[in-house]
C-alpha cells in the first residue's frame, strides 16, 4: 500500500511520520518511509537546488520541473520496487504537493501540471493521501517556532499559502475516496492517534 502525506508549512508531517512507522511495524507491517523531494542521491541533490533561498529567480515552470525529476527518480528507484516486494511505503509529499504548490499555489495550468505529474510518476497514484489541514498562519508560526529547515519553498507571501492550502481542499473534494483530512491544530497526540486509527483502517478493510 502506498500512504502519503500531505500539509501546508508547519502542518506536522514531518515529525509524526517516524512514529507511524514503528507502531505499523509493531503491527507486524513491512514499512519504507521516504520524502519528497529526496529520497534517492539524485532527488536529494534536486531538492538541494529547489530550496536554497540563494535561488529566487527560479521560475515557477523551472520549479515544477525540477520536482518532476526528483519524482521520477524516486519512484523508479525506490517506489515501485518497495510496493512491489509487498511493503507499505509512506512518504512525506508526493504529486499532489506539485498540484497545490506549482499548480495552485503558483496559479500555473492545473491540466499542464498534472501532465506533466502523470509522466513522472508513471501514473502511480496513493492508495491512501492524509491531508494535515490547518490555518496558514497558524502553520507559518509554527515553522519559524520550532527552528525547523526554512527554505526557499517557505519564503513566500501568506496569499500563495492560502491559495495552496484551497487546492489541497479542492483535490479533497475531486477525490474523496483517496483523502482523509485530519484537523492538525489539535494536539500533537490527538492527532499522532487519529493518523493511526485512519490507516489501520484502511489496511484492514
Amino acid at each position: 500500500m502506498f500512504i502519503t502525506l500531505e500539509g501546508p508549512e508547519g502542518s506536522g508531517k514531518t515529525s509524526h511520520i517516524p512514529l507511524l512507522v514503528e507502531f505499523l511495524r509493531g503491527e507486524g507491517y513491512a514499512v519504507f518511509s521516504t520524502r519528497e523531494p529526496g529520497g534517492t542521491s539524485i532527488s536529494e541533490q534536486i531538492r538541494d537546488i529547489l530550496h536554497d533561498l540563494k535561488n529566487t529567480e527560479m521560475h515557477p515552470r523551472t520549479e515544477t520541473l525540477l520536482y518532476q525529476a526528483a519524482r521520477a527518480q524516486i519512484v523508479e528507484q525506490v517506489i515501485q520496487p518497495r510496493l512491489a516486494a509487498g511493503e507499505i511505503v509512506i512518504s512525506d509529499r508526493y504529486y499532489d504537493s506539485t498540484i497545490a504548490y506549482q499548480g495552485y499555489g503558483h496559479q500555473q495550468d492545473l491540466e499542464q501540471v498534472r501532465g506533466l505529474v502523470r509522466y513522472a510518476t508513471g501514473g502511480l497514484t496513493p492508495d491512501l493521501t492524509i491531508l494535515l489541514d490547518l490555518d496558514v498562519e497558524v502553520g507559518l508560526r509554527r515553522k519559524k517556532q520550532n527552528q525547523s529547515e526554512w527554505n526557499r519553498m517557505d519564503d513566500h507571501e501568506v496569499k500563495f499559502y492560502e491559495r495552496v492550502r484551497a487546492g489541497y481542499l479542492e483535490m479533497v473534494k475531486a477525490e474523496p475516496q483517496r483523502w482523509v483530512v485530519v484537523n492538525s491544530e489539535q494536539k500533537w497526540d490527538d492527532v499522532q492517534a487519529e493518523l493511526k486509527k485512519v490507516i489501520l483502517e484502511k489496511l484492514t478493510r
